[in-house]
């Protein structure tokens, strides 16, 4: 390891320094590069034929280059255009129009181990270009995705500094293993978890959604992969130096939850017949805001600064990055640095190596107490500073000093507990490419990641939190080791200039290894920061890990003409995972595309291009852990002796989830202005895992089985549209649509499972909802009113919560998700938004049997009602709450359909205002380019959701207060030099 780090730092170092002295120039060529809708053309690459002497056109689509002795001819190429090149002859000013290639289908596509023609593509893939996913203000990649790619739901797991969402591909298709897609970068397979990286580090993001496009990743494939492919330098274009600079303020955004002030709260508990001596009015002298105690303004730093050249030989990228973000709930805090070099250096025709090198470090501060939750909770009548602005202790506060039931002021502990964490993650890779012959090639991709993660606790003696044990330290340890190698063969040959064949052949190994330990200290010294200050050791905890997985995969392609082509792949897997006998699986796709428009039949000139493709594959889904093997618990001692007892049964015939899918799909673009995608899908998850419990008198509390199936079918629309291309103002318009049904369709002997307030049942959705059905407010006595159904169907009205029928009441799938943007230009300016919406899904808001208690919770604030929502007051009211009585309603805030909401929003993830600084000025400064920007995050959402947040935790179907995702303004400025 520490000969492959110190090579690789000596081959960056060289690299960096390396100059290219071009010979003594002859004449210099100027001119200026317009596309076929004469737009002065920025970013065209050109370079002297025959040498590595090139330059790009700048904003106006002017170049300048020097011509070394003996050049003849200049190349002019660029993405979506087709390649020209010049004889440059006695001519000093050459002036071109590029000419756009027969379809934009012709760009090369990121897909499994490799890259192909967009134009040949048979699957269902969406890439999208770095200059698309940088718009928001964020330290990971997921949150770049939401609102851009159909079929794609991005779902925060709270707003905290860092936090990764869920990501949901073509809906949820599993029980008790992840629904998450597989994270692949630079060819190298992370896992089911965002890789922490850089977002400037980023070229391109492809999403291969369908089984076609995933099983060349076989048994991990099921939920989808998102593939990241890092920078590189382009050859020919001269080293480039930029800078991103970026800072931000977040402001807490708690949605539309509003909890009472002192007003509101005491005209609620008169409302409610409070007799209680300690309400009197004198409480309205007394109005402290919790939530605005808890929360602030809080601000983001984030900075980047990324090198690369390119020679006929090498290839290099540097980067390194640093992001500060403040939490809005106080205390939260991240910092991450970041650090990458990517390289590619051509040592002779044959061989060439690609080593890169990757480290990221995070701290992160945390309150040790939860403060959030109990802002909410707390009243407004209880005071957390005393008059001289000492911090009251709740928890030793007499009579009526203190209300709240928890006596928990948050303040008082927050003096001196506290909790952070430290992680640092290794990525580096020593790869490279062998010609064997002109037209096979060896690959080898070795990678090697390391990972730990430190956090400390402190508890402190004088905190309530820390008096029963005389103050604690707590310290977690955690290390990972992750190994992977993939040797493969690449075939490409075209035969008669109209066949082409492409084959590859591969042999995967990865490995892992993991350990974690946790100990504790009690009886610390003040202020203490190590185990060795605490008098008592009071616990010691550990797990470990390993697993390891080899697999042989085969994909073969076809083309004719571009016309028509066809693909197969294979995979094998073999997993630890799994008893012997069960421990290799097969994986499979095949797929085809028809290049309509190059038809003689289709002579349409506003139709650009037309592709129909279909595919049908097979594809996995591993569970963690070993759920073969019966497991034994031996935390426990009997008559002095360690001893052990049952703790999960094996299941020897145990093995992976399958999915099954048929892919149909049309590309096409018409009128060279219009791009759009339609999928039609289905597709099947069998032997889907659930851990069952078993009765007490095995002595086991469950065991893993494969007991079922669900399909998830359904359609995706997907458009760009250039709706104005003019030279100094343009118009672009992209929209995604997703449909998606989910169903289950077999269960172990069709017996339902019953899991909490869901239900799994034949014929119904995945994420259905099974508890009492609230019908409303009574309106002659304002008593809530339940359904029951009595056993010959009739359905009856009771008050009687207990006497309600159980059942079926909703779902928390949404009918469609999907996203737009916008982008407008004018000159140097330009403006863009990028939206997500969903419609159809219900959420139960679990905060709302708290906060929403009709009296039950006497000694909790309570929550506001939001506009068209009321309270019984009268004989005859139809309204949405019953009257508020001390003591509340038996059953009227336990779980029911009551608290289920209409989860559907629209969300302005992001607008951006931009201008590029004028050439004139900085050229002065010896800038290439500069861009300053204003951008808006998380500014708005449109839902009747009355909880914080509808996407938040929203993947199961139920959400509750949450860490909101902040609202954001950013200010930027990216330069080029």
């Amino acid at each position: 390891m520490k000969k492959l780090f110190t090579f690789l730092v000596l081959l960056s170092t060289v690299c960096f320094c390396f100059e290219t002295h071009a010979q003594s120039s002859s004449k210099t060529i100027t001119g200026t590069v317009l596309d076929d809708s004469n737009t002065p053309a920025l970013g065209v690459n050109i370079v002297v034929e025959g040498t590595s002497t090139g330059t790009t056109t700048d904003f106006d689509g002017n170049y300048s280059i020097k011509i070394p002795d003996g050049g003849t001819a200049l190349t002019f190429s660029f993405l979506g255009f087709k390649t020209q090149t010049v004889i440059i002859g006695n001519q000093t000013t050459i002036n071109i129009t590029l000419e756009t290639d027969t379809s934009a289908l012709d760009e090369i596509v990121v897909v499994a181990y490799g890259t192909e023609k967009k134009e040949t593509v048979t699957s269902s893939i969406t890439e999208i270009k770095s200059d698309k996913l940088t718009d928001v203000t964020v330290p990971e990649l997921a949150t770049m995705l939401q609102g851009k790619v159909a079929g794609v739901q991005i779902l925060p797991s709270n707003g905290s500094p860092g936090d990764s969402p869920n990501i949901l591909i073509r809906g949820r298709s599993s029980i008790n293993s992840t629904n998450s897609p597989l994270w692949v970068l630079d060819g190298v397979i992370i896992g089911n978890s965002d890789p922490k990286l850089n977002p400037y580090d980023v070229e391109s993001i492809s999403v291969l959604k369908d089984a076609s496009a995933t099983a060349l990743y076989g048994n991990r494939g099921a939920n989808g992969v998102i593939i990241v492919t890092t920078k590189r330098g382009k050859i020919g274009d001269k080293p480039r130096m930029n800078v991103y600079l970026k800072t931000a303020i977040n402001q807490f955004n708690p949605g539309n939850f509003e909890v009472m002030n002192s007003q509101q709260l005491f005209d609620y508990h008169t409302d409610l017949g409070n007799e209680n001596t300690w309400f009197t009015e004198d409480l309205l002298d007394r109005d402290y805001d919790w939530i605005d105690g808890a929360t602030q303004d809080a601000f983001v730093k984030d900075g980047a600064v990324t090198f690369t050249s390119a020679t006929e030989t090498h290839s290099l990228y540097l980067s390194t990055g640093f992001y500060n973000e403040e939490g809005t709930v106080i205390g939260n805090e991240l910092n991450r640095y970041t650090f990458r070099t990517n390289l590619d250096y051509k040592i002779s025709d044959k061989l060439t190596i690609k080593p890169k090198l990757n480290f990221v470090f995070d701290r992160r501060d945390k309150q040790n107490q939860a403060p959030l939750y109990e802002a909410y909770l707390n009243m407004p009548w209880d005071l957390p500073f005393a008059s001289d602005g000492s911090v009251v202790n709740a928890n030793q506060a007499q009579g009526d000093d203190w209300l709240g039931r928890d006596k928990r002021n948050f303040f008082y502990d927050r003096q001196w507990n506290y909790s952070d964490s430290r992680s640092f993650d290794l990525f580096t890779s020593f790869d490279f490419e062998y010609k064997l012959l002109p037209n096979l090639t060896y690959v080898s991709t070795n990678n090697f990641r390391y990972g730990t993660f430190e956090s400390f606790s402190y508890t402190d003696p004088r905190s309530n939190g820390g008096r029963t044990t005389n103050g604690s330290i707590t310290d977690n340890t955690f290390r990972s080791l992750n190994r992977f190698t993939n040797q493969m063969l690449k075939y490409s040959n075209t035969f008669n200039e109209n066949h082409t064949v492409n084959i590859l052949a591969a042999y995967e190994y990865n490995d892992s290894s993991s350990k974690n330990i946790t100990t504790r200290s009690e009886n610390v010294v003040v202020n203490g920061e190590v185990q060795s200050v605490g008098l008592k050791p009071a616990a010691a905890d550990g797990s470990a890990s390993e697993a390891a997985q080899q697999s042989v995969l085969l994909s073969a392609g076809y083309d004719y003409k571009s016309k028509y082509f066809v693909r197969g792949s294979l995979r094998v897997d073999g997993a630890s995972a799994f008893a012997k006998d069960y421990r290799y699986g097969e994986f499979y796709s095949i797929a085809a595309g028809w290049n309509i428009h190059k038809e003689d039949f289709l002579n349409v000139e506003q139709i650009n291009a037309l592709k129909l493709r279909a595919s049908h594959g097979a594809v996995g889904n591993q569970p963690g852990g070993f759920g073969f093997l019966s497991t034994y618990d031996v935390k426990f001692q009997y008559a002095g002796l360690i001893a052990a007892k049952p703790l999960r049964l094996g299941t020897e015939n145990l093995t992976w989830e399958k999915a099954i899918e048929t892919n149909v799909g049309i590309d096409a673009t018409l009128f060279s202005a219009l791009d759009f995608t339609i999928d039609y899908y289905n597709k099947e998850n069998s032997g889907l895992l659930y851990f069952r419990a078993l009765s007490d008198q095995t002595g086991f509390s469950g065991r893993f089985e494969n007991i079922g199936s669900i399909t998830n079918k359904g359609l995706e629309i997907a458009a760009y549209a250039f709706i104005v291309n003019k030279e100094d103002f343009g118009i672009d318009f992209g929209f995604n649509l997703s449909f998606n049904k989910n169903r289950i369709e077999e269960l172990a002997d069709g017996t339902d499972i019953i899991s909490g307030s869901t239900i799994l049942k034949e014929g119904e959705e995945f994420g259905t909802f099974y508890m009492r059905k609230w019908l409303g407010v009574n309106p002659g006595d304002g008593a809530p009113v339940y359904e029951k159904i009595e056993d010959d169907g009739t359905v009856v009205t009771t008050a009687d919560y207990n006497d309600a029928t159980v059942q079926i009441v909703g779902a928390s799938n949404p009918d469609f998700i999907g996203g737009f943007n916008t982008n407008i230009r004018y000159k140097a300016f330009n403006l863009s938004s990028n939206w997500s919406f969903s419609y159809g899904a219900e959420l139960y808001n679990t905060s709302r049997n708290l906060f929403d208690s009709d009296g039950f919770y006497l000694q909790f604030n309570q929550m506001v009602l939001p506009d068209g929502w009321s309270r019984w007051k009268q004989p005859g009211d139809i309204v949405t709450h019953p009257k508020p009585r001390v003591g509340g309603y038996s059953g009227s805030n336990q779980t029911s359909s009551r608290y289920l909401e209409d989860g559907s929003y629209l969300r302005l993830n992001n607008i951006s205002l931009s201008y590029d600084l004028p050439e004139s000025l900085l050229d002065r400064l010896g800038i290439a380019r500069a861009n300053i920007y204003l951008t808006g995050d998380n500014l708005v959402t449109f839902t009747k959701f009355s909880g914080v947040d509808p996407t938040i935790g929203g993947a199961g179907g139920f959400t509750s207060l949450g860490y909101p995702v902040p609202r954001r303004y950013a200010l930027g400025l990216n330069i080029t030099f």
